[in-house]
């Protein structure tokens, strides 16, 4: 969540729930990364224990976190998210959107060109208005990565990434190509979503990030993490994702458990 956002925007259950304190925006960033005993948000914080729990009820109250007790210890505590992160406030990028609104005025009238522009075009009049939709696209690719994932066929995950680059092919989302480093990673040239982009200073397809892991999610039933380190908005011809697969809760749980004994 970087240093110029002021504004974070989440789902909850109950609605909207807009956040601009610095202390708690902090303790969320450090849930998204797993779950937090209370002495670790204590500690990663930086801020005094009194502190940290005022901010705590006040996020619990918000149904933006959850409180659990470790199990055999009951004096012990731990906190999980219960929401999702929307969207954040940032500097506008009024140029770009208004290279896009040039695009589609003389776009031609062919149905893909229109409907290729006018995605581009919400998409980044959200950020020249002060509005990053990064989150929220994650979030969308995500459940359309989901529904799309239970028509794939491959059960595994190294026919599933061949699966995936025949249908990012057909659909003209570009070109994938698979790689074996530390992590899996992912290549695609000729990017629909940010191939003709300039270099704005960060990764744009946030989208693509979001079908990926439902994809993997829903077809091989494990939590995925794809996070895109590459761009054309970083300067790249290309956009670059890696991929690693998440520990899932319980293993979370028990790595707590077996570090604060």
């Amino acid at each position: 969540m970087g240093n110029e956002q002021t504004t974070i925007i989440f789902s909850t259950e109950n609605g909207i729930v807009a956040l601009e304190s610095p202390v708690k925006l902090k303790i969320l960033e450090l849930l998204r990364k797993g779950t937090k005993s209370f002495d670790e948000l204590v500690e990663q914080s930086g801020k005094a224990k009194s502190t940290v729990s005022v901010h705590l009820d006040d996020l619990e109250n918000l149904n933006l976190i959850i409180e659990k007790i470790y199990p055999g210890d009951k004096r012990k505590k731990y906190y999980m998210l219960s929401s999702v992160c929307l969207a954040c406030s940032e500097m506008p990028m009024r140029n770009h959107y208004n290279q896009y609104l040039e695009n589609i005025a003389i776009s031609e009238v062919s149905c893909d060109s229109f409907i290729r522009h006018l995605f581009h075009t919400v998409r980044f009049g959200m950020e020249a208005y002060g509005f990053d939709p990064k989150p929220i696209m994650k979030r969308l690719g995500n459940d359309i990565g989901n529904k799309i994932g239970l028509e794939f066929e491959s059960g595994n995950y190294e026919e599933l990434l061949k699966e995936l680059s025949v249908f990012w092919k057909e659909h003209n989302l570009g070109e994938m190509k698979i790689f074996k480093e530390s992590h899996p990673v992912i290549f695609v040239t000729n990017c629909y979503h940010c191939g003709k982009m300039p270099n704005v200073g960060k990764t744009l397809c946030s989208m693509d990030e979001g079908i990926l892991e439902g994809v993997f999610s829903s077809r091989l039933n494990l939590k995925y993490s794809v996070k895109e380190i590459e761009c054309f908005g970083t300067g790249h011809d290309h956009c670059k994702f890696v991929v690693e697969q998440k520990k899932s809760d319980n293993d979370e749980s028990r790595h707590n458990d077996i570090s604060t004994e």
